[in-house]
């Protein structure tokens, strides 16, 4: 049987994660500006966080992809392709922020095709061709914890299981989560603190 969601705690010696995190903090923080929704909304009552993009060439990238590889070859087995936009978000929580109930894919997100067997005009059908052949969808959902949790009070990262009941992850310091993109999930509000995590997704051809 497969799960929704794993994760791996990789263990890492505190002085990786400090390299880690003093490396995006120094070349991304000053980079930081108000998250946004798919579709680059802002909503602060919806989502409340800063974060940046860390291009797919930066080294901890490969550090990621060697996890994302794992669980989908020991869990998911999902026709996987590469890092959504070929980057990685750079996100930080402070006291009061937080992000609610969302997923990372779904239909709405989707390509709609808009021709109707023949009737579409010459571009719809050339534009549904492109998409059907083309179009990559988010598949697997990811995130590092790169804060201690003794740094930060609330910003807990919650699930919803299939069955709707919601579940919180582990927040251990070096701890790489996955999940299907479609899962429900949100970050619970800091009380405390700052948290900071490296988030991303991985896409593949659409499902069929």
């Amino acid at each position: 049987m497969a799960f929704q969601s794993v994760w791996h705690y990789t263990d890492l010696p505190e002085d990786i994660v400090d390299i880690i995190e003093r490396d995006l903090t120094e070349k991304f923080d000053p980079q930081m500006a108000d998250s946004r929704l798919q579709g680059d909304a802002l909503n602060k009552e919806k989502r409340n966080s800063q974060n940046t993009w860390i291009p797919s060439n930066h080294w901890v990238a490969g550090f990621l992809w060697h996890y994302v590889m794992r669980a989908n070859r020991e869990n998911f087995l999902y026709d996987l392709t590469n890092i959504d936009g070929e980057s990685l978000q750079y996100t930080r929580y402070e006291e009061g922020q937080f992000y609610g109930w969302h997923n990372d894919s779904g239909l709405a997100t989707h390509y709609k095709p808009m021709s109707v067997g023949n009737r579409g005009n010459n571009n719809e059908n050339i534009q549904d061709f492109i998409n059907e052949n083309c179009e990559t969808v988010r598949k697997l959902s990811f995130a590092m914890q790169l804060s201690h949790p003794d740094d930060y009070e609330g910003g807990n990262v919650q699930l919803l299981d299939e069955g709707g009941n919601p579940y919180i992850v582990p927040r251990k310091r070096g701890t790489i989560v996955l999940f299907d993109s479609r899962t429900q999930h949100r970050v619970l509000k800091v009380t405390k603190g700052t948290r900071k995590s490296i988030v991303g997704w991985v896409v593949g051809p659409r499902w069929k």
